[in-house]
């Protein structure tokens, strides 16, 4: 899919920019539940999963247990889902993880969408039954998704595939860098080796004091077995000590580690933060489907 949204029909959006983006449109429906489905999107799967919530419905009616009523808030920061009264969150499913959100034309009252769990990564579809709002409140979802893509392109988040692309590079120069420092120890270790053999077999009595051996480019190569500040240089003068490299990670006032997301190092970029980028760029690349269909098709569905 070339758009991250798409619908069926030409809708009219229902509300203005800033407010999905600055505050969140409130509805107020009841919770039929959710239910696990095996496709991010398709008629079919909705349709399946709303025959099979409202017959466990039916069912707990029948038991005098009443249906739950919510508080759904819809944002650009996704929809939740509150306890009317206390406000709890009992479930926040953020946008660029809802595939497909359909309301049914004929009953008016019943909508549903397919979002992916955060922890189990499994689809779930959730099902409602709104007072004759069902259509505005799947258009006010496809809105919030619109905006939300927009402003992930706008902050960037169209870069996340080259920042990966420069990442992967940046930790391949370090695997590099790494070897090439392993071989230069190895090669120190060898001639350290040679060295201390010549010195064991040379007659006894005989042995004298050695200059140091050179390279090509007349430097003394550095050896693990000897101090730095020992080992003069040859005009006699001894090498500035070299600066030890602090680990110490700046932090900020508030004792956090800053985050710059177009600095994404290997040793720097933090893994949380580029795997939610990665997430969030596939769920707007995967899009959201609106539609409208047909739920009720038995007497058993006409009522919840």
């Amino acid at each position: 899919m070339n758009r991250a949204f798409s619908r069926k029909k030409d809708k009219t959006w229902m509300h203005t920019p800033e407010a999905l983006s600055k505050h969140y449109i409130p509805y107020n429906a009841k919770f039929l539940g959710s239910t696990e489905v095996e496709q991010p999107k398709g008629t079919e799967v909705v349709r399946d999963a709303v025959r099979k919530l409202k017959f466990a419905r039916h069912i707990k009616k029948s038991e005098g247990q009443k249906i739950p009523k919510v508080e759904l808030q819809i944002s650009i920061y996704g929809v939740k889902i509150l306890e009317p009264k206390t406000k709890e969150v009992q479930h926040n499913c953020q946008l660029h993880r809802i595939s497909f959100c359909a309301d049914d034309k004929t009953d008016k009252r019943i909508f549903t969408f397919i979002c992916k769990d955060s922890e189990s990564n499994k689809h779930l579809c959730y099902v409602f039954d709104s007072e004759k709002c069902a259509e505005e409140i799947t258009l006010t979802i496809g809105q919030a998704f619109d905006l939300a893509y927009r402003k992930f392109l706008e902050s960037g988040g169209k870069d996340v595939e080259t920042r990966k692309q420069i990442a992967g590079l940046q930790k391949r120069i370090q695997d590099l860098e790494t070897e090439n420092m392993e071989l230069k120890n190895r090669v120190q270790d060898l001639e350290s080796q040679l060295r201390i053999t010549q010195v064991s077999t040379s007659p006894a009595g005989s042995v004298t004091p050695k200059s140091p051996s050179t390279d090509i480019f007349d430097m003394i190569p550095f050896s693990p077995i000897s101090h730095p500040s020992s080992t003069p240089t040859r005009n006699g003068t001894r090498p500035p000590p070299i600066p030890s490299r602090s680990t110490e990670i700046k932090r900020d006032l508030f004792g956090a580690e800053p985050f710059d997301p177009f600095n994404c190092g290997a040793g720097d970029f933090p893994p949380d933060i580029q795997s939610k980028l990665d997430e969030m760029q596939e769920g707007f690349k995967m899009g959201l489907t609106l539609e409208g269909t047909v739920f009720c098709l038995d007497p058993l569905d006409s009522r919840c």
